[in-house]
């Protein structure tokens, strides 16, 4: 049932991703096409004529066809971002996370278990959950009475199958992220490439060069790397960011899975 739920969330996922890309690319080539190419940006009326002294959209807009696809990239890392934020937000639960691990091994070291249940129903969440998932494990192992190495073994077990089911979860939409970092590069250096490639051409002509032919292959190339070098630069700052925070999160569900091992096998040393 779990695997089901899992497989069906998955593909829902996959195709709110797909989408998210598709949206993007149209979106950046409309803004491309539309706001930066409108003819009041340039002289003449028309985008076929210079940019306006100091007009930056139409100097964009000069970029080139790989413009779109770069606004597009850029869009994609600002909108999985914000999905991945709230996600992460969402899985730390309801309440403050430090204050709620910190409630929660007090009263596991107190041997209050049932209250410490009470502060993850509470508190909600991906994390809440896995450490709720090994509490309940606990209360089962202290009931059938296992040897403290059994029942640590079975703790850990538990709390490694309920993480396993929320780190996709916490994980999705990472990856494209991380691979944003190198395609904003890449697409970046296709721009500079077909923009010098341009400039050139204008230098090669017969006679005199052409001058604004050149300009426009030396502006394309430029505005190319620059827009490429945003996006990864973004990427990277908000993967690693979220991988940071994700690291944080399963930290605090090791913590605490620590905790309530220690707990048990105080309390059946106490026993003996």
């Amino acid at each position: 049932m779990a695997n089901a739920k899992n497989a069906k969330g998955s593909n829902g996922g996959n195709y709110f991703s797909a989408i998210v890309i598709v949206l993007c690319i149209f979106v950046g080539w409309i803004v491309w096409q539309f706001i930066m190419g409108a003819g009041s940006n340039f002289e003449g009326g028309t985008n076929e004529g210079h940019p306006l002294p100091g007009n930056y959209l139409a100097m964009v807009y000069k970029g080139g066809p790989i413009v779109p696809v770069l606004m597009g990239l850029l869009l994609m890392v600002i909108v999985f971002s914000f999905e991945r934020y709230f996600v992460i937000t969402k899985a730390a639960g309801k309440g403050n996370l430090d204050a709620y691990l910190r409630n929660v091994q007090s009263s596991i070291a107190q041997g209050n278990i049932d209250d410490a249940i009470a502060a993850c129903d509470k508190q909600q969440g991906s994390v809440a959950n896995a450490i709720r998932a090994a509490l309940v494990k606990y209360q089962d192992v202290k009931k059938e009475g296992f040897s403290s190495e059994e029942a640590a073994e079975m703790i850990h077990k538990e709390i490694e199958e309920a993480t396993s089911l929320e780190m996709p979860m916490l994980e999705k939409n990472m990856t494209i992220l991380s691979t944003l970092v190198s395609l904003g590069t890449l697409a970046g250096l296709l721009g500079t490439v077909t923009g010098m490639i341009k400039a050139f051409a204008a230098l090669a002509t017969a006679g005199t060069p052409d001058q604004a032919m050149l300009a426009n292959g030396i502006s394309e190339a430029l505005i190319n790397t620059a827009t490429g070098i945003s996006t990864s630069a973004l990427s990277i700052v908000t993967y690693n960011l979220f991988t940071s925070k994700i690291d944080t999160l399963t930290y605090s569900i090791d913590e605490a899975g620590t905790a309530i091992v220690n707990q048990y096998r105080k309390m059946k040393g106490s026993l003996k």
